[in-house]
């Protein structure tokens, strides 16, 4: 085939012509070192092309996260409040003087425990004897007079405004009596109730005036002071006393309507682990406005007096039972952007399944969704797991219940 070369090519410029030869002349004038620098960095780039190319392999996976598991359960669940509670005492006395006198002695040490009836202190009692004899011989000669003008009475002797003068004498005189053996009874002060005494707030040897007042005489500022002798706290038994939020209440009233309601509690800073137990006795009747609460108490034994009023513990109440609910432990919870989710392990994958928690005790959680008992639920590793990429259980899951 003839190829005709358009006119306009014959004739080329001479600078075109020439353009070949200026080339080889001047890579000849390059150096040596230079021409094979050139080589090297063609040789190289053209083996990185050529690499990138061919030789290049994709990147490797990841290796499956290592996830540790547990089988999601059937059960019933408690739904348990906690909360702080305060050792309150069933009855606390401030004990005090009736008489005045001087205070000469305790029959107790502080910090002893007492029983209704036993002796405190004794005040001087003298002067009181001093006055139930003064009253009693009083009486025998009112008693006298009243029984000769009864006798004269009857005879017509006497008027009857004298017999009855001398009758009111006599009762009058047995009054006396009577408050003056009630006044030396009073010298000795007993315990009102059982219960651990605190410290002696006037000592033996002060001049005490009724109510536990110290005399002007004693005082350093020269004034009366209504203080109590010694304050008596009745240890066994102890009531415990608590706060639920008023949401709380339905449940409180059904459970309490029913079956009552156990509370336990741990003393802060036990080391045993061992709670006590007791039943509430004692719903408040109003709800607490300021804090939105309303109060529970429960009774306890306190045989060991290990609970001290105002003491703080730890407090767990039953406010009712979840049944046949799905259970998942708590750690397999985790919380998202607009709902909590747990993941499934279904055929070596991490699945994502949203969840709606109805109850968490903080051990174990009740949830709704698309999970069901025996299913194999992550509770640790999450943090490496994206869904639907494999996982490595490390371990076997528990066997289903």
């Amino acid at each position: 085939m003839n190829i005709r070369i358009p006119s306009s090519f014959e004739a080329m410029p001479d600078a075109v012509t020439e353009f070949p030869d200026r080339v080889r002349r001047g890579y000849g004038r390059i150096s040596v070192r230079t021409k094979l620098i050139l080589g090297i960095v063609g040789a190289l780039l053209i083996a990185l092309i050529l690499y990138s190319i061919f030789g290049g392999s994709a990147p490797k996976p990841p290796p499956p996260a290592p996830v540790v598991v547990q089988r999601a359960t059937r059960a019933t669940l408690s739904v348990v409040e906690h909360t702080i509670g305060t050792v309150v005492s069933n009855a606390t006395v401030q004990v005090t003087a009736r008489v005045q006198g001087e205070l000469m002695k305790a029959y107790f040490t502080e910090g002893q425990t007492v029983h209704k009836g036993d002796p405190l202190f004794q005040i001087d009692p003298r002067p009181y004897q001093a006055a139930l004899n003064n009253a009693t011989a009083s009486l025998a000669t009112a008693k006298v007079k009243a029984q000769r003008y009864a006798a004269l009475l009857a005879q017509k002797a006497v008027a009857p405004q004298d017999a009855d003068d001398a009758k009111a004498a006599y009762l009058e005189a047995q009054a006396n009596v009577d408050a003056a053996r009630l006044n030396l009874d009073y010298t000795q002060i007993r315990s009102p109730i059982d219960g651990k005494t605190g410290p002696i707030l006037i000592q033996p040897g002060n001049q005490i005036t009724a109510s536990g007042s110290v005399g002007a005489g004693v005082s350093t500022t020269g004034t009366t002071t209504n203080n109590a002798l010694v304050t008596i706290t009745q240890m066994t038994p102890i009531k415990i006393s608590f706060a639920l939020p008023q949401a709380d209440l339905p449940r409180i009233q059904k459970r309490m309507a029913t079956q009552g309601m156990a509370v336990s509690l741990m003393q802060q800073g036990a080391t045993d682990n061992k709670p006590l137990t007791a039943t509430v006795d004692f719903v408040g009747n109003q709800v607490n406005d300021a804090t939105g609460t309303i109060e529970l108490r429960a009774t306890f034994a306190n045989q060991q007096s290990t609970l001290v009023p105002g003491q703080l513990v730890d407090v767990s109440v039953v406010l009712d039972a979840v049944k046949d609910a799905t259970v998942v432990p708590h750690d397999a919870i985790n919380l998202g952007p607009t709902t909590n989710f747990v993941y499934l392990v279904k055929q070596g994958k991490a699945q994502m399944v949203p969840v709606t928690v109805t109850q968490d005790d903080g051990t174990t959680a009740a949830i709704q969704g698309k999970v069901r008992p025996g299913d194999i639920v992550i509770v640790d590793g999450q943090l490496k797991v994206a869904p639907g990429k494999p996982v490595r259980i490390a371990g076997q899951p528990h066997a289903k219940k």
